[in-house]
């Protein structure tokens, strides 16, 4: 237990004075919302930001082709609907730096930014058991307590950067898409390397081929990935979305995903039908072919639990790629295999097969041979040695987890939360963890996170956090903890939920369960049961009285 000294009367001293009733860390979308709520509930509250500006994970990548996945006019928060109503958004899939320019609307717009402290990295976060606080420290040395502390940090938020041998000596420029510099890299004719083929290297390949000498792609895993077929909104698009917005936020809340799927952008989506591929003729699956391209593998109702039906619908993807790639052998190595369809997050793409067929691009397969070293002017595989300038590193994050692992936060009895998640996370309702009282997690492990769209989510999981602070301050409770009890029942229902489908099939290796980086234990991190269970889970604990948490 922290001692607390004396005072200059020789009695014992009373708690440190807390500085906030609140310390959230990043300013992303979760710290701007819980900002927002907590401030409107009369709470003192800071919001800590290790970037020079707001945004979180849209501040830092902003990778040429950096843009969602999710419709713009959806991933956009439901709150006021005078802000729906007045921000334009200009295409069906938002770039990187029109999501930024409306977070930092969103800063604006609600006067956020008097209590956010930018260029302020956290390194520790110590529960004081004496005074039921926490004290949050800064790399500069700052020091803030408060009766509670917000984990706003992110599901992608923790760069992941292997350890490639010889890095360090590369003399010419390395880059990583999760931490572009805002002031941009020079590419313009350039020998470009990109490693990676996730979701960033897809995304930037077609763009980084238009301006580079030559493009080398080092690839480990293909990848699925669907044409988005993005296009600039109409007016006409975004008035009749903006004349039921109300009833697309119910939808949305009430959609597994949070999305409600109304732009009709979502072009890469099917609809998944009755239809089993297991009982399909050739000629049915050509019809399909021909009617959705590259999304005819998702057609089939019964590919998402039945590994035969996975791989013929995996064929149908394999021979999109062989009709749009021309090098027969380029095609194969561009072709998923050993792994199931749906095991991985979608990703959509403009152009990325295609760009396979330019001359100034080609592919080094890694599937056999890995990377063995970066010499000084470029990537050596046991292929052969191949010269560059620029190394693009897309290699992904360390998902879900990395942010909150790689700071020093400890709880009661100086228990270290990164010891405590080593061989899995453990969280109750994905927001709380036993043994770290008045700590909570935004879009969290054991909580949809990355299964579900961020504004949706944030403003269901945020507002019902922001809710249970306001009972604990409403009824004079400084101490809120998860059961450790209901924490394990928890964390069986999420490997329950996730049981059987393709994320846990053996094949599958992927950022949901850990296995890009190396040795980190295979978890799969998300809860799979979708939102709105999720939520009437959460909902079903507080109308209980909070069961399943100590308050005091």
């Amino acid at each position: 237990m922290a001692s607390h000294g004396r005072s200059v009367t020789g009695r014992p001293a009373g708690p440190p004075a807390l500085d906030f009733d609140v310390v959230v860390v990043g300013a992303g979308m979760s710290g701007l919302y819980a900002l927002k709520v907590l401030r409107e509930q009369g709470l003192r509250v800071v919001v800590v930001e290790k970037a020079p500006g707001v945004g979180g994970t849209w501040y830092w990548n902003r990778y040429p082709g950096a843009r969602c996945d999710v419709p713009s006019l959806e991933y956009s928060f439901g709150f006021d609907p005078d802000l729906e109503q007045e921000w334009v958004w200009t295409e069906h899939f938002a770039s990187q730096p029109e999501i930024e320019r409306y977070l930092n609307h969103i800063a604006d717009r609600y006067d956020l930014r008097r209590d956010i402290r930018l260029n302020t990295a956290v390194c520790s976060a110590t529960f004081d058991e004496a005074s039921d606080s926490w004290a949050v420290e800064t790399e500069a040395g700052d020091r803030l307590r408060a009766r509670f502390c917000i984990m706003a940090t992110g599901g992608l938020s923790a760069p992941n950067r292997p350890p490639f041998p010889g890095i360090d000596r590369f003399g010419g420029t390395v880059v990583q898409t999760s931490l572009w510099p805002e002031q941009g890299v020079e590419l313009e004719g350039r020998r470009i390397g990109i490693i990676g083929t996730g979701s960033s290297g897809v995304q930037s390949i077609p763009e980084l081929a238009r301006v580079a000498a030559h493009l080398t792609v080092f690839q480990r895993t293909p990848t699925f990935t669907w044409p988005s077929h993005n296009k600039l909104l109409t007016a006409g698009e975004q008035a009749a979305v903006k004349k039921r917005y109300r009833e697309i936020r119910r939808e949305q809340a009430r959609s597994p995903s949070g999305t409600a799927g109304t732009t009709g952008a979502l072009s890469f989506q099917v609809p998944i039908d009755d239809r089993e591929i297991l009982a399909s003729t050739p000629e049915e699956r050509e019809a399909v072919l021909g009617e959705f391209g590259f999304s005819a593998c998702r057609v089939w109702v019964d590919t998402a639990r039945d590994l035969e039906a996975n791989e013929m619908a995996v064929e149908l993807f394999r021979e999109m790629v062989r009709r749009t790639v021309k090098d027969p052998e380029l095609a194969e190595a561009l072709s998923p295999r050993g792994y199931p369809l749906g095991c991985k997050r979608p990703v959509i793409d403009a152009g990325y097969f295609d760009t396979f067929n330019r001359d100034n691009v080609s592919l080094v397969d890694l599937r056999e041979d890995g990377i063995e070293e970066i010499t000084s002017t470029g990537i050596r595989t046991a292929q052969g040695h191949v010269e560059l300038d620029v190394i693009v590193l897309a290699t992904g994050f360390d998902a879900m987890t990395g942010a909150l692992t790689r700071m020093d936060i400890r709880g009661r009895d100086g228990r270290l939360l990164r010891d405590d998640w080593a061989d899995r996370p453990r969280t109750y309702l994905g927001v709380s963890m036993a043994g770290y009282p008045n700590l909570f997690v935004s879009v969290g492990p054991g909580s949809p996170s990355v299964l579900a769209s961020y504004p949706t989510q944030i403003e269901l999981q945020l507002g019902w956090i922001a809710a249970l602070l306001r009972h604990a301050f409403e009824k004079g409770f400084t101490f809120v903890e998860a059961d450790a009890a209901y924490q394990d029942a928890w964390c069986d229902h999420v490997d329950a939920v996730a049981e059987g489908t393709m994320f846990t099939a053996p094949s599958c290796n992927s950022w949901y369960n850990g296995q890009n980086v190396e040795g980190k234990p295979r978890v799969f991190l998300p809860y799979a049961g979708g939102l709105t269970v999720y939520m009437e889970r959460c909902n079903a604990a507080a109308g209980n009285g909070y069961e399943g948490f100590s308050i005091r």
